[in-house]
């Protein structure tokens, strides 16, 4: 069987597997600071990200697209710290948030969180504390020690007090070929640090045995130049009361083969004071801390374990490889002791690590050990063995008896005092311990110590610990029963001792359920009041714990209503509908007793589910007939309780009557009234005031009229006719107010009531008679009925009231009464006085329409002019005067024209048709235009409506009368050009009028009317505006009359005129304007630019010869590319300043002659660099090399640079070559050489500028002409440059000069700055051109290739070995072993493959191989499994080669992995031994490993042809417990030997019995006789007694009844002995006295001291015999 391991070794997880690449696998790019989290930061393309790993879901990683140097998660939380340069930053993932942030004055090389609120901050200088509290900044902890410069710091550890730190490096040493190890340990209490060599370190807590507090060690590990050291030590002064710990240096064990291996990391165990070190190589070591010993060393990883932290599930230690594996180790709990006591052979560390860590595996040791001591006497020593022993394996009731048994000497601590004392200072006793312990403190009534051992948690607490302690004192009693958890004990001990109120809430909390009913009736009958409140807790969940109704039963029983009520008022807060019969219950037993309660009750309305019925009845009973009405529903019950009013509240019953229904309400009303309409009258008006919405005004009017109450309708209708709308109520009001003789009422409503109709109002009023006829006026004036009022008034000869009417009620209707009276032929007497009383307070005009509807209106001429002589200024006086006139005929133009206060439109449209001239005068006195208008447009009056315009000066009247749509605009223009404007001197009115005509978009109306004002020498003649204004209209309307214009006129603005004209394209105008003015330049460029004539242009410039006009012309000829004509034109104008339109046109026309004589021309007057280089760029253009080299030669501003480079672009390359020469531009002068084929000298010039481009300028050119040797020596200086090694390569390989490019190449391998690019392209050449060489470049220089490309180059070259050795060195296993696999022709190779498929991350691969293997080379497929066999799915396999039908020929595999006891290659292994009829292999199969299904074994061989292969099934199932089938098979085969071994080893009688029968049916009694041997303890001696008799073989059963008799008489003879012992002991036990004379400390008895009617362990049983459980008994 394999060694079982003391450590327990677990992948977690593989982080190629979720997306992490390999290449972001590494320490500058992962961390994990605790077992929750790992961050890894990548880099994709161009944009960063970082990646959140939560181990308790590893598989959906976070991305976060984060940029930073370095990223580190909180330990515990989802918080990242990032640092960029020096910038660093928190963040809460989770809350999406910033932190904290700081900027550091030093980058930060290093950093770690080292608790879950501070992270550690190292600089090449010092180290920093950063707390993420509030706003606090890095704090300086520490200067780094020198011997850490040049160090990489690796890690920073911390105690857990933060009182010392220590700072991590290693640097290599390559002399020595070593990683040297330096860590800087500081005090922070001291503020002193200490230089330390090593590697890896830690810090710990450990209580040693013996010491009060915990001591702090420090642990390290070094390789130096003499081995590896562990060293652990205590670091500062020990704890008080401590004794100091010794140090501790080990030596750590490197194997040969990791001679260079070093300590990485390490961490201690707190759960089993561990320590884990891990190295460099992969190795893991154990050590115990507080010896040092080193407990387990192996190899736990093939790669580099770089950062590690603390597995807090495991205890253990956690970290990742460079190949991602997530790996942990950590302390196999049930494996670790044996390992110890069994491979190391140290029981003394075994034992003291079972006991340090409680672990199992150390039992036996513990029960040698205890039991070796006790047997020697060592009491003390045997107690402390049994009570530190791990698990509580010794702490029985055995071990308590035992310690029982030994008598206490004189004058010491009884042995069972000791382990006692021992036990408590531990900790808790056990249930058995502290029952035997309480016993003697209780009978000795130190019960103090019992409550001192409860406190301090020292006893396990048990029903059976209740039930002593109860005896004593009932309340530790139920602390006890408390603890312990026994219910009903506890509930028993509330009870007893008068705590109700703890039941209810002790027993939710503990899920029990005790009889509330039976302790509520035992409390109640004690404290009435107590049992009110432990009711009411009951009571008080949602689900009540006992029925309510038996609750009140037994408040009733004892007549508690009080309580009761009380009670009931709690519990039926909720008001559900299913305490119904409760509600009716409380209200009646109060309504019976105490009416007042039930009253309140039912006021808070607490209840909705009682008897309403019942309860009402109750009510009335109890005089509650307020209740009682409350809960009535019959109308008849409601009548007859309604009427007593004078017993309810008015409000409450005004309220109430809401309730009822519409027919229920009016005839509880119509009966209040039959019953005593006095008394109830009021009550009845305040129902039906509320409620007349619902029961209908007309109801309850009809209702009161059937009683003949109008004072009650009064009342009832006056209280709701300010709000009603309803015309029948307010009708009826106004009746009823008549009727009660309410006229103040009546004039009240009719004045201010906009709902009744007013004619059957009226009606009513007239017929009514009434005494005062103020409100028939009042309703006649508000609805216009005045007329009516009038006639009514004037037969009933009540003149008076007209009268009041017209001054006292409403004077301004004294029209429409004027009116009537006119109507019925009143004297004009009686209505000129009535006109007089009323002064001024009605409408003039209403009063004159009136009359004048009649034709009377000479009848207010009198009272008119009374008024205008009294001052009045009322238009409307005003107006019927002027009316009057008119008609009369009584010079009303006069009146018109001065009076100023009549209305001009009311008189003017009065006029209209009487006379349309005094028409004209009203409207123009009131400026009424539009009607003005229409009168003269209407009667033909153009020539005042002319003037009136002209006058007028409004431009949106002109606009009005002048637009095209007015049918009279040609007669009224007429009238203002011949009449109107020709009488006006008015400049205003002038410049209205044209403003208008130009508005109205009339041009020729408009010159009409401009040429009678400026050219009939009139007095605006001279007019500037006016000049313009013609000229401009001629240009709109009509050009043939503009040159008369331009030519007549002179005051007008000649600049702008020419300006428009140009614009209306009238250039000759425009023209002739400039000519007359002398303006020349516009002049010339109207010829030039509008009439296009360079002739005529070329001509005017003569005449005129100004160098302005020239160099016009001279633009205007450049532009239309006449360059001779132009140059000529600018030097006679002497102007240098269109010197670059000049160049630019003549480089398009290629005038290069005449550019030079303009430019010679611009030098003189102008040396501006570009004047002076387009001279030199002439030159060269007119191969004037001669003056173009004296030119540069002397002094000069030209950029001679750039003329090369444009002499070089355009092909000249011999000026180019002067100006290059002459500015020393090598490089361009080096180009220009090759292009005049001039080679060496290219070279040379390349040499001297030393620039790339040049080189691969010249080199390109040299391959051109096919100059190798000098494409070679430019190409020497090209390919040191990565960046253009692919352009060179290119350029050879298009033009296919691959030798020459790999000459080049090979030539430069050489050269010191070689690079990875030239060994990479190289081998790339090879690959397509020379892949014979390919090999051996590769083995010499395959470090210094990029692998990935020649990867490429080398399958599509398909160069397959090249491909395998490369996919070797990048470490690409999977790939190599495919590519062997896929061409083994030419790649594979035996050694090579079984190295590389070792490797490979991908295990399907293994199964590929082991295909190919089957394939192509079978017969050493066994040796490619035994190296796949460490990491290969066996099972798989194993199923692979089945169905391959091939397990024969990989027997030699399944062999070497049994050890491994798998059940697929057991079971396939088995078949084969099975099919080679090899039963003793078989056999040994079986036996050695188990892991099979043993009974489809069995069941296959039980029918094998071989008895050897039947009798393996017999022992399968044998070891099965399948006895019977086991043993009847070997019956069937005659094993007899098997079958009596299988028998006795089954335990079972029933077996036995049955094959001893068989036997003896065979007649085969000397089996028979063995069997009696070999089963003896299983047979009973009367059955074999029987069957020896019965078949007369009492001679082959004698030797087994002779041994039955002699065991029965040996345990007999024990038996007397064990009883004369226990007799002995019962005596001495008697002899010792109650009490030992000495007092005790710590526990207050020996076992020896017990109760009355105690029975201890061996105490008699029943019949006074000793109680004996034996064999067989």
């Amino acid at each position: 069987m394999a060694q079982v391991l003391p450590i327990k070794f677990q992948e977690h997880l593989q982080l190629t597997n979720i997306g992490i690449a390999a290449a972001n696998i590494g320490f500058n790019t992962l961390t994990m600071e605790s077992d929750k989290f790992i961050c890894v930061r990548e880099k994709i393309s161009d944009s960063a990200q970082v990646v959140i790993i939560d181990m308790s879901d590893p598989t959906n990683p976070i991305r976060r697209p984060i940029s930073a140097d370095s990223a580190i998660m909180n330990p515990t939380s989802k918080v990242i710290a990032l640092k960029a340069a020096k910038t660093l930053q928190i963040f809460n993932i989770e809350m999406k948030s910033k932190m904290k942030a700081h900027t550091m004055t030093e980058d930060v090389t290093f950093w770690k969180w080292i608790s879950v609120n501070t992270i550690a901050l190292v600089t090449d200088g010092a180290v920093y504390h950063w707390s993420m509290e509030g706003e606090s900044l890095p704090q300086k902890m520490f200067d780094r020690h020198a011997s850490l410069n040049g160090c990489q710091v690796i890690n920073y550890r911390t105690d857990p007090k933060q009182q010392w730190l220590l700072l991590i490096g290693i640097s290599a040493q390559v002399e020595q070929n070593r990683v040297l190890g330096a860590m800087q340990l500081y005090s922070v209490e001291r503020k002193v640090s200490q230089p330390i060599e090593g590697h890896a370190a830690a810090f710990a807590q450990f209580k040693m045995e013996g010491n009060p507090e915990l001591s702090t060690l420090f642990s390290f590990a070094v390789r130096s130049a003499q081995g590896g050291k562990l060293h652990i030590i205590e670091v500062g002064q020990p704890p008080a009361g401590n004794q100091p710990f010794t140090k501790k240096a080990v030596d750590v064990f490197f194997p040969p083969e990791a001679q260079n291996d070093f300590p990485v990391a390490m961490q201690v165990s707190a759960k089993h004071d561990v320590i884990y070190l891990i190295t460099k190589y992969g190795y893991v070591h154990l050590y115990d801390i507080e010896t040092g010993i080193c407990i387990y060393m192996n190899r736990i990883s093939g790669e580099t374990i770089f950062v590690t932290t603390a597995h807090e599930a495991t205890s253990g230690i956690i970290g990742v490889n460079r190949k991602g594996q997530v790996l942990s180790v950590s302390v196999e709990e049930d494996s670790i002791i044996p390992y110890i006591n069994n491979v190391l052979q140290n029981p003394d560390l075994a034992l003291r690590m079972a006991v340090r860590n409680n672990l199992a595996g150390a039992e036996d040791l513990f029960v040698r050990k205890f039991n070796t001591l006790f047997s020697n006497g060592q009491y003390a020593e045997a107690a402390k063995v049994a009570a530190n022993a791990p698990k509580g394996i010794l702490r029985t009731p055995q071990t308590i008896q035992r310690f029982q048994t030994v008598p206490a000497q004189a004058g010491t601590t009884s042995p069972l005092l000791q382990y006692f004392g021992i036990l408590l200072d531990q900790g808790q006793l056990n249930k058995f311990e502290s029952l035997e312990l309480c016993r003697p403190v209780l009978q000795q009534g130190r019960k103090q110590l019992l409550e001192k051992w409860l406190k301090e948690d020292k006893l396990e607490c048990s029903e059976e610990l209740g039930d002593l302690v109860k005896q004593a004192d009932p309340t530790l009693a139920l602390s006890v029963y408390l603890r312990a958890n026994v219910p009903n004990k506890v509930i028993q001990c509330f009870a007893e001792t008068g705590q109700f109120h703890k039941i209810v809430l002790y027993a939710k909390k503990v899920g029990y359920t005790p009889d509330y009913v039976f302790l509520l009736r035992n409390v109640t009958r004690i404290n009435p009041d107590q049992g009110l409140q432990f009711a009411q807790m009951l009571v008080q969940d949602e689900e009540p714990l006992a029925d309510i109704n038996q609750i009140v039963d037994i408040f009733m029983e004892q007549n508690l209503v009080q309580q009761c009520t009380a009670f009931l008022l709690d519990a039926l807060k909720n008001n559900r509908p299913s305490e119904g019969p409760l509600q009716t219950r409380l209200l009646e037993m109060n309504l019976m007793s105490a009416p007042q309660v039930a009253d309140a009750i039912l006021g808070n309305q607490m209840f909705t589910h009682y008897d309403r019925a019942h309860i009402a009845q109750l009510c009335e009973k109890a005089g509650l007939l307020q209740r009682a009405l409350e809960h009535y529903t019959d109308l008849y019950d409601i009548k007859r309780a309604v009427v007593h009013t004078h017993l309810l509240n008015a409000e409450w019953l005004v309220n109430f009557f809401g309730s009822l229904s519409v027919e229920d309400s009016v005839e509880c009303i119509k009966a209040m009234l039959q019953a005593n309409i006095r008394q109830n009258l009021q009550i009845c008006v305040q129902v039906a005031t509320k409620y007349h919405e619902q029961l209908s005004t007309q109801a309850l009017i009809d209702l009161f009229e059937s009683f003949k109450s109008y004072e009650g309708l009064f009342y009832f209708l006056g209280s709701i006719v300010n709000f009603s709308q309803d015309s029948e109520v307010h009708f009826k009001y106004i009746q009823a107010a008549c009727k009660t003789g309410q006229i103040k009422e009546v004039e009240r409503i009719c004045r201010e009531s906009n709902c009744y109709n007013p004619e059957r109002v009226k009606n009513f009023l007239k017929e009514a008679k009434l005494t005062d006829q103020l409100p028939l006026i009042i309703v006649c004036d508000r609805f216009d009925f005045v007329h009516d009022l009038v006639l009514y008034l004037f037969r009933n000869n009540l003149q008076k009231y007209i009268e009041i009417y017209v001054q006292k009620v409403n004077p301004s209707r004294l029209p429409v009464v004027i009116g009537g009276l006119l109507d019925v032929d009143c004297s004009e007497d009686v209505i000129k006085n009535l006109i007089m009383v009323v002064r001024g307070q009605f409408s003039t005009d209403e009063l004159v329409e009136e009359v004048e509807k009649r034709n009377r209106l000479k009848l207010l001429l009198s009272w008119l002019e009374m008024r205008i002589h009294d001052g009045c200024t009322e238009p409307a006086t005003h107006n019927a005067l002027a009316k009057i006139y008119i008609d009369s005929n009584n010079n009303p133009e006069r009146f018109l024209r001065e009076n100023q206060f009549y209305d001009s439109r009311v008189v003017g449209k009065y006029c209209e048709k009487r006379d349309p001239h005094l028409a004209c005068v009203a409207y123009e006195r009131g400026q009424c235009d539009r009607e003005l208008i229409n009168v003269c447009n209407e009667n033909s009056l153009f020539k005042s409506e002319a003037r009136y315009l002209v006058r007028r000066r409004d431009p949106d009247l002109w606009v009005e009368v002048l637009n095209e749509s007015n049918p009279f605009r040609r007669p009224l223009i007429d009238q203002v050009v011949q009449t109107a404007l020709s009488e006006t001197q008015d400049p205003e009115d002038i410049s209205v009028t044209v403003k208008a005509f130009m508005t109205a978009d009339l041009p020729n109306e408009l010159i009409e009317l401009l040429e009678k004002i400026v050219l009939d020498n009139s007095v605006f003649s001279d007019h500037r505006n006016l000049q313009n204004l013609l000229i401009l209209t001629a240009i709109k309307a009509d050009r043939t009359r503009v040159m008369e214009y331009i030519n007549r006129l002179d005051n007008y603005d000649a600049p702008d005129i020419a300006s428009i004209a140009i614009n209306s394209e009238l250039y000759e105008e425009a023209f002739a304007i400039f000519k007359k003015f002398d303006v020349n330049t516009s002049a010339i460029q109207v010829l030039i630019e509008h009439v296009q004539n360079l002739d005529r242009a070329y001509e005017f410039a003569e005449r005129c010869n100004q160098p302005a006009v020239w160099s016009l012309l001279a633009a205007a000829q450049l532009q239309h590319g006449m360059v001779k004509e132009a140059i000529d034109s600018f030097i006679k104008a002497d102007d240098p300043t269109a010197y670059m339109d000049v160049v630019q046109t003549s480089h398009k026309t290629g005038s290069w002659e005449d550019l030079v004589r303009y430019l010679q021309m611009a030098r003189k007057k102008a040396r501006e660099s570009y004047v002076e280089s387009e001279l030199i760029y002439a030159y060269a253009k007119t191969n004037r090399l001669a003056d173009l080299e004296e030119f540069v030669s002397g002094p000069n501003h030209a950029d001679v640079q750039k003329i090369g480079d444009r002499c070089f672009d355009d092909g000249m390359y011999d000026a180019a070559k002067l100006l290059y020469n002459n500015v020393s531009n090598f490089a361009r002068l080096a180009i220009t050489l090759v292009h005049l084929k001039e080679f060496q000298g290219a070279v040379d010039g390349a040499r001297k500028a030393n620039s790339t481009r040049t080189w691969k300028e010249v080199c390109f050119a040299c391959v051109d002409s096919e100059e190798f040797r000098l494409a070679q020596m430019c190409g020497l200086h090209i390919v040191v440059h990565a960046d253009e090694l692919d352009d060179l390569i290119t350029y050879y390989q298009d033009r296919g000069y691959f030798e020459e490019l790999i000459n080049l190449l090979e030539a430069a391998l050489g050269l010191e700055r070689a690079h990875m690019g030239m060994f990479t392209e190289l081998a790339i050449l090879y690959s397509k051109y020379k892949p014979q060489k390919m090999k051996e470049h590769l083995e010499l220089f395959w470090s210094r290739v990029n692998i990935p490309k020649v990867l490429r180059a080398a399958e599509q070259a398909h160069l397959w070995s090249e491909l395998v050795f490369l996919y070797d060195k990048y470490e690409e296993y999977d790939n190599a072993a495919v590519t062997m696999m896929n061409h083994p022709t030419e790649a594979w190779r035996e050694a090579h493959f079984k190295e590389v498929v070792t490797k490979v991350a991908n295990i399907e691969l293994y199964y590929k191989a082991i295909q190919f293997y089957l394939d192509y080379k079978p017969l050493l497929l066994n040796d490619l499994l035994l190296v796949l066999a460490p990491r290969m799915d066996h099972t798989r396999a194993v199923n692979f080669f089945t169905k391959k039908n091939h397990l024969q020929l990989v027997k030699p595999y399944l062999r070497s992995v049994q050890s491994l006891n798998n059940k697929a290659i057991n079971e396939a292994l088995n078949n084969l031994l099975i099919d080679e009829e090899d039963y003793q292999g078989l056999r040994t199969s079986i036996d050695a490993f188990d892991n099979f299904d043993n009974i489809a074994l069995a069941q296959s061989l039980e029918k094998h042809e071989l008895i050897e292969f039947r009798r393996i099934a017999a022992y399968l199932y044998k070891g099965n417990n399948r006895w019977k089938q086991s043993v009847e098979l070997c019956k069937k085969d005659r094993l007899f030997k098997d079958a009596i071994e299988y028998a006795a080893e089954s335990k079972s009688a029933d077996i036995a019995e049955e094959l001893l029968a068989w036997f003896l049916d065979e007649k085969n009694h000397e089996c028979f006789t063995a069997s009696l041997f070999q089963c003896y303890d299983l047979l009973h001696p009367d059955v074999i007694l029987e069957l020896a008799w019965r078949h007369d073989i009492m001679d082959f059963a004698m030797p087994y009844m002779i041994q039955v008799m002699r065991e029965y008489i040996g345990k007999v003879d024990k038996l007397e002995e064990a009883e004369a012992n226990r007799l002995e002991e019962s005596a001495v036990h008697e002899q010792k006295p109650l009490v030992f004379g000495e007092q005790q400390l710590m526990i207050t008895a020996g076992p020896g001291i017990l109760p009355p009617g105690y029975q201890g362990y061996g105490a008699y049983g029943p019949g006074g015999m000793p109680s004996y459980q034996g064999y067989g008994m």
